[in-house]
């Protein structure tokens, strides 16, 4: 039986100018039997290196009954060449047979040719009496300098205000180069409401209009944006359209075009204290000047490195310091360099081993010359920077904390230049058992070395990493203090773990075994995983009992998303034990209460009650908890679709442990992206989303995608809390109907001392909002202002102290862990 093909060419877009040749053609196709498929382009007869790339087709999918693991049949991709195109043909190959298609000859090619090369769109335009205010793209395929003008009946110039906006969104859907990013725009200007308005492109020697008089409708933008792409600033701007109306909107995008990122390296020179504030921090005289002991095990470390490490604590400006070094070298060279640069300065200990003990016992000999009150852990090869133990000792004068880190970053021992900065959250113990985030810079007091040990030789390569669990767990997490500043340069170059991780792969393993060890010892019923990523580890808690989950899930007449979200749990979940409380909320259809009776009918864990009142999110669950006999609480929308088998076990086994309050999940849009994976309070003014539309397997900063950690809030899209803990906070905050309930109870659970955890172990889809629809109306936007208000009312120290699972050095403007912007 032959295979059954099906295809579509969307566009197809062919131009030769100054002896280049571009093609740009997007499509679909499929075929029904195939185990697999293949593209080919044959150009002028020869076969091309195809440059396709796979776009997600919903509209086909759902059109033919694809699985969604086949929706991605579309393909989309620019065809470059120094010659002039005379055939070209496109074709698919599965299961030995070969589908064509298109096929085209010259003739048609010097037709499509001759067509208008302009692509654009007006993705806004709002025109109120003449005064036009308008957002969208255009630009010529094939060319890279285009100028663009306003005209009235395209016979008159008009004075406008035209600023180009970089759309990277739009490089990538039509694999533009650096040149040609700044495609889109956005312009006012003042007209006749009587006359026509024109987009003049010119190009080359060429031009072309584009008419400016249709209004364009949200939800064609929405819908435009939406297939098959899904990128942070458009979900952004949606957002802000959607809370604050196009005239703030418009407003906003006038405010300037897209700025450019500074680097790192510069951003860094930016921040850091000037020469003058160092001046300052040598004449300051503390209360409490502690010493502070700095071990370092060298070995075989060159003369270069080991001399911009001397000179890196030589430069503090706080001077009661000691430098401890244990050379396990198999030369004396390390010695040679150290007495004739370094002698004179008593402060600087040096102790030759005998042999090369391993890295544990080396820093252990280094800890044995340690006389100070402090010890900070160092590499022979890394750097301090200036004010690094100043800012140690000035957080001593609060309080005595027994365990210190700060922030870092990477140096490149090639260029010097400074990188890849690690900005962490303040103590979060399940990050923590994720990967050792705490790192460089760490100072312990010698008080409690003396009581739990030094370092520990089992876990060789990881030694730091137990010895930082094993500080944790003896003073408590709320003992240790976290500094938001990169004090600590890690050194990359080719035989360091920074730059290369497979150097030391004994050390991952390592790892593992050192948070294995943290689970035994503190009677954890837990197993360590190695993650699909080096360094990063993965935790599965033993389920103590099945207890039960009260499933609630809000609903109003949309019954295919409700029977969807039923449906994967029934059908994928391996934990049994629920309840399913279903709280209607003011349905409208007939066949809505015809399907509850059917529910109830045929699975008798479902129930359905009736909530009567006005649409209030917290109300209706609130209401619908008192019906829940469950052990935990599972907020459920009713446009989520459950992912893996062992959603529920994942929310479960975290929720049950006694520090913790409620559980998220990681959520994916349709085409999956992320739509959840945290939540940053303060975000875009209140409270957002991060990593929104991140791919699914994307890591993330610093992989934090895929690790279990200690989030402010969550979202209640699918989030599991203890009924107990529930009920001590009083459910959710009724004066917040629609907005930010869900950032509220994470913050009020927070406040009894229990943890939110976020489980990305724990996927479902999230078709987003789709019950409620955009906030698109000004009775909405006012709703919606107001809830801004009262959520800032109920949290105002914590939104000004700022949240402590993110970092002050990252943006709340910008995307989520960006640099945080210089005014």
């Amino acid at each position: 039986m032959a295979d059954l093909f099906h295809s579509h060419l969307d566009k197809f877009v062919y131009k030769y100018i100054d002896g280049d040749s571009y093609i740009f053609l997007e499509g679909w196709s499929f075929i029904e039997t195939a185990s697999y498929q293949e593209y080919e382009i044959k150009v002028n007869g020869k076969v091309l290196e195809q440059s396709l790339v796979s776009v997600n087709r919903k509209d086909v999918a759902d059109t033919y009954k694809l699985e969604k693991d086949q929706q991605d049949v579309g393909f989309r991709g620019m065809v470059h060449l120094n010659e002039r195109i005379n055939s070209f043909e496109l074709s698919v190959e599965s299961n030995s047979n070969r589908y064509l298609i298109i096929n085209l000859k010259k003739k048609e090619l010097e037709k499509i040719e001759s067509r208008d090369p302009i692509e654009s769109k007006l993705e806004l335009l709002e025109n109120d009496n003449g005064n036009f205010m308008i957002i969208g793209w255009a630009f010529p395929i094939g060319y890279d300098n285009w100028n663009l003008s306003i005209w009235e009946e395209k016979d008159k110039q008009i004075d406008c205000d035209i600023q180009r906006v970089i759309r990277k969104d739009l490089a990538l859907l039509f694999q533009l180069n650096n040149d040609s990013m700044d495609c889109g725009f956005s312009l006012k200007f003042k007209g006749n409401p009587e006359k026509k308005y024109y987009l003049k492109v010119e190009y080359g020697d060429k031009e072309s209009f584009i008419e400016l008089s249709k209004e364009v409708d949200l939800k064609d933008l929405t819908n435009f944006y939406m297939h098959g792409l899904n990128f942070h600033n458009i979900k952004s701007g949606l957002r802000y359209l959607r809370n604050n109306g196009i005239q703030k909107f418009v407003k906003r995008i006038f405010e300037g075009p897209e700025k450019k990122d500074i680097s790192y390296n510069n951003w860094f020179d930016l921040q850091k204290p000037n020469d003058e504030e160092l001046n300052k921090q040598r004449e300051t005289k503390f209360v409490y000047s502690p010493k502070i002991s700095l071990i370092v095990a060298t070995y075989n470390t060159a003369d270069r490195h080991l001399k911009a490490m001397i000179e890196s604590v030589l430069n503090q400006t706080y001077i009661n310091w000691e430098l401890c070094i244990a050379d396990g070298s198999d030369s004396n060279n390390v010695e040679k360099f150290i007495i004739k640069h370094y002698s004179n300065d008593n402060r600087i200990k040096y102790k030759k081993l005998s042999e090369n003990l391993g890295i544990s016992d080396n820093m252990n000999a280094a800890l044995d010359l340690v006389t100070g009150e402090y010890v900070g852990l160092f590499d022979h090869d890394d750097l301090l920077t200036p004010d690094a133990l100043f800012e140690i000792v000035s957080i001593l004068q609060e309080r005595k904390y027994p365990v210190i880190y700060t922030d870092e970053d990477k140096i490149d021992d090639a260029t010097g230049e400074l990188m890849e900065p690690h900005f962490k959250p303040d103590m979060n113990i399940d990050l923590l058992l994720s990967e050792n985030y705490i790192c460089h810079f760490l100072v312990v007091s010698k008080s409690l070395i003396d009581r739990i040990g030094m370092m520990d030789k089992n876990y060789d390569g990881a030694q730091d990493y137990d010895f930082v669990l094993r500080c944790v767990e003896t003073v408590g997490v709320e003992n240790v203090y976290h500094i938001p500043k990169a004090l600590y340069h890690w050194r990359k170059h080719a035989q360091s773990t920074a730059s290369n991780p497979e150097s030391k792969l004994y050390a991952f393993e390592a790892g593992k075994r050192a948070i294995q060890a943290y689970y035994d010892r503190n009677g954890i019923d837990a197993e360590v995983e190695m993650g699909s990523i080096l360094g990063f580890y993965r935790t599965r808690y033993a389920i103590k009992d099945e207890a039960l989950i009260s499933i609630l899930i809000p609903n109003k007449d949309h019954i295919d998303d409700l029977k969807r979200c039923i449906t994967s749990i029934e059908n994928k979940s391996t934990y049994k034990n629920y309840e399913f409380i279903i709280i209607e909320n003011n349905s409208e259809l007939e066949e809505t209460f015809k399907f509850y009776d059917e529910l109830e009918k045929n699975n008798k864990k479902i129930k359905v009650v009736y909530w009567d009142g006005e649409f209030n999110y917290s109300a209706i669950n609130n209401f619908g908890a008192k019906y829940a006999n469950g052990e935990y609480i599972l907020l459920l929308n009713n446009d989520t679709e459950i992912i893996n088998e062992d959603c529920l076990k994942e929310l479960v086994s975290i929720c049950q442990r006694e520090d913790v309050g409620c559980v998220g999940a990681r959520l994916l849009y349709e085409d999956d992206t992320i739509q959840h994976a945290g939540v940053i309070v303060g975000l875009g003014g209140v409270a957002g989303h991060c990593f929104i539309g991140e791919p699914k397997d994307s890591g993330g900063y610093y992989n934090r995608i895929l690790c279990i950690q200690d989030y402010s809030a969550v979202t209640a899209a699918c989030m599991m809390i203890k009924a107990s803990v529930f009920r001590k906070v009083n459910g959710l905050s009724e004066d917040l109907k629609v907005a930010f309930n869900d950032i509220d109870l994470c913050l009020k659970i927070r406040k009894l001392g229990y943890l939110v955890v976020y489980n990305p172990y724990a996927e479902l889809y999230h078709f987003e909002s789709k019950s409620r629809g955009l906030e698109n109306t000004p009775e909405k936007v006012e709703r919606f202002n107001r809830e801004v208000e009262t959520f800032k009312s109920h949290w105002k120290e914590f939104l000004d102290k700022g949240d402590p699972c993110y970092n002050p050095n990252l943006s709340l403007t910008d995307k989520s862990y960006a640099l945080k912007r210089f005014k």
